[in-house]
């Protein structure tokens, strides 16, 4: 019989890449997770993990063991809501991931309205950036995440999990005068020359403003990186530069800043793990939160 534990851990292996990155996710020790795996290859009767070098990499055999192992998980989960589900009242810690500006102009008043309809529950606020979901959710560090893509940044598919949408908003480009072109391309175009301010890079918003200017036809020279919109926007208005501002981020701008409406959009939605859709804590989160965008 299959431990479920290691095929999480080789589950974990063919998403990450190494086992230093799965020890250091689970906080196990390296020699560890390969013991483990030693152990599933030994219950499987196979090679799973080829070893070439420093580096290990699945096996045909492996691959396909993934492929079950995504499946098993998910019924797993499965099993889980509907248990959960079976109780008479809805209760215990669920773990939220957000972007700051959901968390700012969304999650407050959702927040409040699941307190309402359902006082045991006690959810916990993560600020995570939506490049970080994933492996978070997959090893239950959160239960639930707000996540975002791009028009130039579409979301990485991952077979462990699964979402729901749950707002699409307008793109902006924040300036401290008027900005003149015909369509999103010349507009962009008109700011080739001056400095720009962007997110942290290695985050999807960072990635929006660069891969948006590029299909303009020219790199953005980002003189600041700020991760926080509204200062951004303070940063627009006096003078330090121009940038791609999402609906939610764009609320009351100071004054000094114009905000061009482009056609590019932003798109949120609610990430859990494939499976846990039916849980009635994720249920109830959902609600809450598409009441609050209402």
């Amino acid at each position: 019989m299959l431990d479920v534990r290691r095929l999480r851990l080789l589950r974990e292996l063919a998403h990450r890449g190494t086992i230093a990155a799965v020890a250091e996710a689970l906080t196990f020790t390296p020699s560890a997770v390969s013991q483990q795996l030693a152990a599933l290859e030994r219950e499987a009767g196979v090679a799973l993990l080829e070893r070439t070098g420093r580096r290990v990499v699945l096996t045909p055999a492996g691959v396909a063991l993934v492929r079950h192992a995504e499946a098993v998980l998910e019924r797993l989960e499965q099993a889980a809501a509907e248990l959960a589900a079976a109780r008479s009242d809805l209760s215990g810690i669920l773990r939220i991931g957000a972007f700051p500006t959901a968390t700012r102009a969304i999650l407050p008043s959702a927040l409040a309205a699941l307190a309402r309809s359902h006082p045991g529950l006690a959810p916990m606020v993560d600020e995570v950036d939506p490049a970080e979901v994933a492996p978070r959710l997959r090893t239950g560090e959160l239960d639930v995440a707000l996540v975002h893509e791009y028009d130039f940044v579409p979301a990485e598919p991952d077979l462990a999990l699964d979402a729901v949408p749950l707002l699409d908003e307008f793109m902006y480009l924040a300036t401290p005068h008027t900005v003149g072109g015909e369509g999103d391309a010349a507009t962009l175009l008109a700011c080739r020359d001056v400095p720009w301010i962007a997110s942290t890079p290695g985050t999807l918003c960072h990635a929006m403003t660069v891969r948006a200017c590029q299909a303009a036809g020219f790199s953005p020279r980002v003189r600041h990186h700020i991760d926080d919109f509204a200062t951004v926007l303070a940063m627009v208005a006096v003078g330090q530069g121009v940038a791609l501002v999402p609906e939610l981020g764009a609320a009351d701008p100071p004054g000094g800043v114009t905000l061009t409406a482009l056609s590019m959009r932003r798109r949120t939605r609610v990430a859990f793990r494939r499976g846990a859709g039916g849980h009635p804590a994720v249920v109830a989160l959902i609600a809450a939160l598409r009441s609050a965008v209402r």
